[in-house]
């Protein structure tokens, strides 16, 4: 990620340090990832101690400092979901992505992680792609969606 895009995503917050993790949340937004490099265009803007932003993306797992896929599979793994076969959903992920959980595929496409509740038991098993939520799913749904994803 240039500069450039970073200094506008900080410009947006007005170049405050107290809008640190929006900015953050900005720059992977756009990215995926954080960029070692981004982590530091941020603390020299901002004037935040690198270590600090090292600190705070290492505590919340909404952030990755890895690149991650352009599309993120989540598996309820809750108990609703669980006894209603969220096993075989995440087998399915796992066969036709060719990926594990916390782990993101070659070319970028996918990656994938199971949660323990995303709220909504009564639709379990639930798969949620990019934020979409999937209920009610079984092994050929599962398919049918992850092939909508370019």
């Amino acid at each position: 990620m240039d500069n450039h895009k970073i200094d506008k995503i900080i410009d947006k917050h007005n170049g405050e340090a107290s809008s640190l993790i929006q900015v953050l949340l900005g720059i992977q937004s756009e990215n995926h990832w954080l960029p070692n490099e981004a982590l530091k265009r941020v603390s020299e803007k901002l004037r935040v101690p690198l270590t600090r932003i090292q600190h705070i993306v290492t505590f919340y797992k909404a952030f990755s400092l890895v690149p991650k896929g352009r599309h993120e599979v989540h598996i309820c793994m809750g108990t609703a979901c669980h006894v209603r076969g969220a096993t075989r959903v995440l087998d399915t992920v796992q066969d036709l992505t060719g990926i594990k959980p916390g782990e993101t595929d070659l070319d970028l496409k996918f990656s994938l992680d199971t949660v323990n509740c995303l709220g909504c038991c009564a639709l379990g098993p639930v798969m949620e792609v990019d934020g979409k939520t999937h209920g009610k799913m079984s092994p050929v749904q599962t398919a049918d969606v992850l092939k909508n994803y370019k």
